[in-house]
């Protein structure tokens, strides 16, 4: 029970690896906020998570106001944030960079970038007084490579991995940690999506050549991506910070 009363705020809750992130640290006594942007589809996914206490709270990441409330919310309510796991996000829609247009690439943005920002500027600040605390970012192996069509995606994704490294610089001293994660392919409902707009009606090809661009020929599960959150917000990685964590089953091995 590792983090036995310890406060772990998720945004991005009612995704797949928000999901299960949540399970798993309520499986270590953690107590939950939970952050999505609509109530219906949170209390659904949340519903199966077994916690000492779960506090449900709704917001558009992309917003500040929405934001800073959240954070306020769950500051109000359990007196500290001791994990922070900054995983909402989205993938937007398959262009061409020729054929992008501004408005998909502001939403993804928002929520992606903009939406992480956010989450950084006001959970850093109470984790500053506190002198203690730790953060992932969701971050992906878009943020490292490039992928055809997914200009929006990648890029946003870069940032993020931006922030990851400056956010960790700028809290080295006041004891908190910042790491992010950058996963492949991950079996949930975002990869659904990100095979329709590859493939179009032909989903099940871009699933079968997506997994095969993996040397473990297969998506992770998000239970795998969580394990791994799980371990960078404990004290077992008390000497890591400012990192960023492949898990894809290979396939940066693949690159230089």
């Amino acid at each position: 029970m590792q983090f036995e009363n310890k406060v772990v705020l998720i945004t991005g809750a009612a995704g797949g690896i928000g999901i299960a992130a949540a399970k798993a640290f309520a499986e270590e006594g953690a107590k939950l906020a939970l952050v999505d942007l609509k109530q219906e589809p949170l209390e659904k996914a949340m519903a199966s998570v077994d916690a000492k206490d779960k506090l449900l709270l709704t917001a558009n990441v992309a917003v500040e106001d929405e934001v800073k409330a959240y954070v306020q919310k769950t500051k109000e309510h359990y007196g500290r944030i001791d994990v922070f796991i900054n995983n909402a996000g989205v993938n937007g829609e398959f262009k061409n960079i020729t054929e992008q247009t501004e408005e998909n690439f502001n939403n993804v943005f928002g929520v992606n970038t903009m939406g992480a920002f956010f989450g950084l500027k006001y959970v850093l600040e109470i984790m500053k007084e506190q002198k203690a605390g730790a953060v992932v970012n969701t971050a992906s192996n878009g943020g490292l490579l490039g992928a055809p069509g997914m200009s929006a995606y990648v890029a946003s994704k870069h940032a993020v991995i931006g922030l990851n490294k400056t956010a960790a610089l700028e809290m080295a001293d006041f004891g908190v940690r910042v790491n992010a994660v950058a996963p492949s392919g991950v079996n949930t409902q975002m990869m659904r999506s990100i095979e329709k707009n590859a493939m179009g009606d032909n989903a099940e090809e871009a699933r079968t050549a997506f997994e095969a661009s993996v040397p473990m020929n297969r998506y992770a599960t998000a239970e795998e991506i969580a394990d791994l959150i799980v371990f960078l917000s404990s004290e077992k990685a008390s000497f890591i910070s400012g990192s960023y964590y492949r898990i894809d089953g290979g396939q940066g091995a693949t690159s230089v």
